[in-house]
């Protein structure tokens, strides 16, 4: 989803910051939008990120940032719980993002 709207607004992204928080992602509230993300998934202190999201880039759009987070962890439980394995033809097209993340180190990447 993130891609497609770079790819759209003809915007830039740096993908490494994923991965390595001291680089700048280079979309509006990138950094506060990962420290959220982070924050979501391992229960730290979540009310400080989001309102670092909502001063970053507005409340509509920590709700989105929120619906989007919500809406990933679902879909990443269901496809581990049934087991459903990444297609090759995703793992070719994602092959460089693989490669920068580093993500060939994970037994499923």
């Amino acid at each position: 989803m993130l891609s497609w709207s770079i790819e759209e607004t003809r915007g830039r992204l740096n993908v490494l910051a994923i991965s390595q928080p001291t680089l700048d992602p280079l979309i509006p509230g990138g950094s506060e939008l990962l420290a959220y993300v982070d924050a979501t998934l391992s229960g730290d202190d979540i009310a400080t990120a989001r309102n670092a999201v909502v001063a970053a880039i507005s409340p509509e759009a920590a709700v989105d940032a929120a619906a989007v987070t919500g809406n990933f962890e679902m879909m990443n439980r269901i496809a581990d719980g049934v087991g459903m394995p990444v297609g090759g033809g995703t793992r070719q097209r994602m092959r460089q993002i693989i490669t920068d993340l580093q993500l060939d180190r994970f037994p499923h990447a």
